[in-house]
C-alpha cells in the first residue's frame, strides 16, 4: 500500500483545484487538513471523519463555520463500550494494549478518551504507536506486558494490514476489539463502531444539498446514530473465551 506523507496529500490537492471542483469529499483527516489548508471557498464535505474538532476542521458539530462540514464516526461513549465489551469476554480483565497509528491525528482524542474510561474501570492501558510497517515489532514488544486484550485504532493505513493484525492478535491469544467489521472478517474477535454504509448515506445528502446551493456553514455536522456489532465466535474458541449468551443475542452479525 502505498503511504501519502502530507507533503503529497498538498499536490494532490492542488492538482484537484486545477480541475475547477464543485466539491471536495474524504474520509482521511490528513486529506481535508491539506486541502483547507489551500484552499477556503470550495465547500468539503467530511465522510466518515473521526475527530473533526480535536482537530480544527470544523468550529463545532451544531456551527461548523468555514467551507466544511458533513459526518463524523465520533461518539463519546465509543470508548467505554469497547472496553466493556471486553470486560464481558474476559471477566478478570486489567489490563489493556491499545494500537494507534503514530502519524494519524485522531489517535491523541482516541488515547485520551480510551484512557479516561479505562481509569473509570480500573482497567491499566498499554499505549502502543505505530507506523504500519513497525506493527510486527509492535506485537514482539506486548509479549513482556502481557496484556490481556487488545483496541486497535481503525486508519486508512492499517486497512492493508487487517489480516496481518488479526492473525497477530490470534497468536499472542489476545481478545481484540475494533471499530468496523473488516477485522473481525478477517479473524478478530469483535467489532463495535458506527454503521459505516449509513454514514456514506448522509454524506451523500450533505453533497446534494450544497451541490443545489445550500452554504456548508449552515448544515450542522451528523454524528452517528446507528452501532454495528460484530462478532467472530471461532476466533472466540481458538481463544478460549466465552461469548455470554446476551452479547450474542445483541450482535448484528455473527461468523461462525
Amino acid at each position: 500500500m502505498v503511504r501519502f506523507e502530507v507533503w503529497r496529500l498538498v499536490d494532490l490537492a492542488k492538482e484537484l483545484l486545477q480541475l475547477k471542483v464543485d466539491l471536495f469529499a474524504s474520509q482521511s483527516t490528513e486529506a481535508i487538513i491539506a486541502i483547507q489548508n489551500i484552499n477556503e471557498t470550495i465547500p468539503i464535505v467530511m465522510t466518515t471523519i473521526s475527530d473533526p474538532i480535536g482537530n480544527k476542521l470544523i468550529a463545532s458539530f451544531a456551527r461548523p463555520g468555514g467551507n466544511t462540514t458533513g459526518v463524523t464516526n465520533s461518539s463519546t461513549d465509543l470508548a467505554t463500550k469497547r472496553l466493556s465489551l471486553l470486560k464481558e469476554v474476559v471477566p478478570n480483565l486489567s489490563r489493556v494494549a491499545v494500537l494507534v497509528e503514530r502519524d494519524h491525528p485522531p489517535a491523541a482524542t482516541m488515547i485520551k478518551e480510551t484512557q479516561a474510561a479505562a481509569g473509570g474501570m480500573q482497567i491499566e492501558l498499554q499505549i502502543l504507536e505505530a507506523r504500519p510497517e513497525q506493527i510486527r515489532d509492535v506485537f514482539k514488544s506486548m509479549e513482556r506486558a502481557r496484556p490481556d486484550a487488545l483496541i486497535v485504532q481503525q486508519t486508512a493505513t492499517f486497512n492493508a494490514y487487517i489480516k496481518e493484525i488479526a492473525d497477530l492478535a490470534l497468536d499472542s491469544r489476545l481478545p481484540s476489539v475494533h471499530e468496523n467489521r473488516e477485522y473481525v472478517e478477517a479473524g478478530g474477535l469483535m467489532a463495535y463502531g458506527p454503521d459505516i454504509f449509513a454514514l456514506g448515506q448522509r454524506a451523500a445528502y450533505y453533497v446534494d444539498r450544497i451541490l443545489k446551493g445550500t452554504n456548508p456553514a449552515d448544515l450542522p455536522v451528523e454524528q452517528p446514530t446507528k452501532f454495528v456489532l460484530a462478532l467472530n465466535l471461532k476466533c472466540a474458541k481458538t481463544l478460549g473465551v466465552a461469548v455470554p449468551p446476551a452479547l450474542l443475542a445483541t450482535a448484528d452479525e455473527v461468523i461462525e
